[in-house]
């Protein structure tokens, strides 16, 4: 008999986490299917990034578990985080490149660290990795000198020189412009589907990511308020997802952060 949770990679299993008082995620649960791109979205502060750390480790659940292929991560001692984590890529905002290295040195870092293959041998890899992103003719620049767009491509290429199983995006779309977007998120689907991994993309940008997700769950007020297909989440008769996804200035989410009321803060003749 197959074992019915082969076909999950990531599992969120109840669980609970906040920074201090504050409690961020609140008796969460979800999977991420294998081979599949899944999009963690919502309004800022809703724990989409917090997720992509407690899925690295970064930080440990309150309660509950988040488990990567079986493992529940907040119990893993050091040597199993770091086991796991080989099995991860990560593409940071805006690439987090290592500004003092050429973008070939920024993808080999990772070889150069956590393996012992020959230079000859991480030098043809770089450069495959670099030529799936578009890239290999600018393996001797330096970050400064490559755009924006160019520079999450380079982030990408170091983000699969390990051959990841899972490859996490923390807002690869922000900043760019029209073409380097489409660019990014065509890459983001075709490295998905051609080399077989699991991809969890955060990111605000509603229709690109609409656009190359298989599931999108958005999160909200510490816990899940949508979760389907792009066409599901898009149909949510749930206020808040609907106030999301049609970018609309009123709803459940309040222009103001609550606070006094003006006639408290100014005198009652300032007030309605």
């Amino acid at each position: 008999m197959s074992d019915p949770d082969a076909t999950l990679l990531v599992e969120c299993r109840n669980l609970s986490f906040g920074y201090g008082e504050r409690r961020i995620l609140d008796g969460v649960s979800f999977t991420v299917p294998r081979g599949k791109v899944t999009a963690l979205m919502g309004v800022s502060g809703g724990g989409k990034t917090t997720v992509l750390r407690l899925i690295g480790g970064q930080v440990r659940a309150d309660q509950g578990e988040m488990r990567f292929d079986g493992q529940d991560v907040g119990k893993l001692d050091p040597d199993g985080l770091y086991a796991v984590r080989r099995r991860m890529g990560m593409l940071f905002q805006f690439g987090a490149l290592f500004t003092d290295l050429s973008v070939f040195d920024n993808v080999a870092f990772a070889l150069r660290e956590h393996t012992d293959l020959p230079e000859p041998l991480v030098r043809d890899i770089v450069l495959m990795k670099l030529d799936a992103v578009g890239l290999r003719g600018a393996r001797d620049l330096m970050p400064g000198e490559v755009s924006g767009g160019m520079a999450r491509r380079v982030a990408l290429a170091r983000a699969i020189a390990l051959d990841p199983e899972l490859i996490m995006y923390d807002e690869p779309f922000a900043g760019l412009d029209p073409i380097s977007l489409g660019t990014s998120a065509q890459l983001i689907r075709q490295l998905n589907d051609t080399l077989g991994i699991t991809s969890i993309v955060v990111s605000h940008d509603l229709d690109e990511t609409f656009r190359i997700a298989d599931q999108v769950i958005v999160l909200a007020n510490g816990g899940i308020a949508a979760q389907g297909t792009p066409t599901e989440v898009r149909a949510s008769q749930d206020p808040l997802v609907r106030q999301f996804v049609n970018a609309e200035p009123e709803g459940p989410v309040h222009f103001h952060y609550p606070g006094p009321t003006v006639a408290e803060d100014f005198g009652a003749g300032l007030g309605p």
